[in-house]
């Protein structure tokens, strides 16, 4: 987005560098979100975890994103996912009601902000379609593509319930390719 100097200067004047250690959580489920970040440096995954306690990645955030608990965040309701670490982390963290109070005054970080909502909806769809659509094999071979460099970053079993399919299903999808 080309910014003029004013709207950049109220819009990095938002954001805090915040360092996370492997396996810290950015955004937990049952507290209501107030934050967003810039993934500067590491891996994120954001998860949802049933009464039986089984967890399923919805998606991961990596570097040159956002992430943020966005229902929580536009809802002020209780956040029902949680945005975990995968690796060290460096985030840029702004608080969100100070991010939408700009919108009035800069109109640039207003369509900034319509933009990455367009994306991220996008990208969820997407996403949906897929898993619904798609053989377990042609959802690995996306992933790969969308992502090539994460399988060497983060455990295997992650990888597994981000496509929807077993830890085994995986290693015997890797096995044939």
């Amino acid at each position: 987005m080309p910014f003029n100097e004013t709207e950049l200067e109220a819009l990095s004047g938002l954001f805090k560098e915040k360092r996370f250690t492997k396996g810290q959580f950015f955004a937990r489920e049952g507290e209501y979100a107030r934050y967003f970040a810039f993934v500067n440096e590491g891996v994120l995954r954001a998860f949802f975890r049933t009464d039986k306690g089984e967890e399923y990645n919805k998606t991961f955030f990596t570097p040159n994103n956002f992430t943020g608990a966005y229902s929580s965040l536009i809802t002020g309701q209780k956040n029902r996912i949680n945005i975990q670490c995968l690796t060290d982390t460096v985030l840029l963290v702004g608080d969100f009601q100070q991010f939408t109070v700009l919108f009035d005054s800069y109109p640039g970080i207003e369509r900034l902000a319509r933009i990455l909502a367009e994306q991220f909806f996008v990208v969820k769809e997407r996403r949906e379609i897929q898993l619904v659509t798609l053989e377990a094999n042609e959802r690995y071979e996306l992933f790969k593509n969308e992502h090539p460099d994460l399988e060497q970053q983060i455990p295997q079993y992650h990888i597994a319930s981000y496509l929807g399919i077993t830890p085994t299903q995986l290693s015997r999808i890797r096995a044939k390719n």
